[in-house]
């Protein structure tokens, strides 16, 4: 009996256990892509060579068998088993990665694939970039950096006060943040350089008496935190920020920005007005 070494495309099968890593090792920008993928035929293998050449990578999401029923595609539906659907897919060249999802919908594998750009079927290609902003009390936008990746926001904290603390010559009295960025070393550097309040959203082990003088302070910082959500809503609903069309990073940061004047223009003949 003669056997047989795995086939070459296995090597593209992943798993949600080692999906951070195995994403981590492709080229960007990373595009992503989710389906059920029963019966593959022209169209679908079209779409996914469409979609490998918008980035470097191409990971696509596939639907379990008991997620593909929840989609009421008939109850014979799916045709082939996940793993065949996935092997097939996996041996195309266009694709990088495969990985199952058995969620209704794909959005925790997006948020651990941490793609570039999502493709989905007819829809408008969306390209996606993690974005770190500064406001104050005015409510004008009053910096921002369109990361090239998708670094944690702990890591991001001290470089943000940084280009604070450059551009204004002083750092601020106060900073709340959310708690993604929280962590004891950015406390204890925020303090070190000269913020007297930092106060996180979510205090991830902090004690509150270490964020700030006292309870009702830390409150008033976390409420006017929240109340930045309601101006990035705006950004987003009212211009444009919701979701970016335009290819490619340099594309995406122009889109962003123009949006950011363009809400910086009219909050500040608001606040002039008044």
């Amino acid at each position: 009996m003669t056997s047989f070494a795995a086939p070459a495309f296995a090597v593209k099968l992943a798993t949600r256990d080692d999906l951070a890593t195995r994403v981590a090792a492709l080229r960007r920008p990373l595009v992503f892509t989710n389906g059920v993928f029963d019966i593959l035929h022209r169209g679908h293998v079209t779409y996914l060579d469409q979609a490998r050449r918008l980035g470097a990578a191409l990971v696509v999401g596939v639907n379990t068998d008991a997620s593909a029923r929840k989609l009421n595609k008939g109850a014979e539906r799916p045709l082939n088993p996940v793993e065949d659907r996935m092997a097939v897919l996996a041996a195309l060249e266009s694709v990088s990665l495969v990985v199952a999802f058995e969620e209704e919908t794909p959005l925790q594998l997006v948020l651990q694939c941490h793609p570039d750009i999502i493709v989905k079927g007819a829809r408008d290609v969306q390209y996606g970039h993690k974005i770190n902003l500064v406001t104050g009390k005015s409510g004008l936008i009053l910096d921002i950096v369109i990361e090239a990746g998708n670094p944690a926001d702990a890591e991001r904290f001290l470089p943000m006060l940084d280009r604070h603390i450059a551009r204004c010559g002083t750092p601020p009295r106060q900073m709340a943040a959310d708690g993604g960025y929280a962590s004891r070393d950015n406390l204890n550097e925020a303090k070190g350089r000269g913020v007297v309040d930092v106060a996180f959203h979510k205090k991830r082990g902090l004690a509150v008496a270490d964020m700030t003088k006292s309870t009702w302070v830390y409150r008033k910082l976390r409420n006017f935190r929240a109340g930045i959500e309601a101006g990035i809503s705006c950004l987003k609903r009212a211009y444009g920020g919701a979701r970016c069309t335009w290819r490619g990073l340099d594309h995406f940061k122009a889109y962003v920005w123009s949006a950011v004047v363009a809400h910086n223009l009219v909050l500040y003949a608001r606040l002039k007005a008044a």
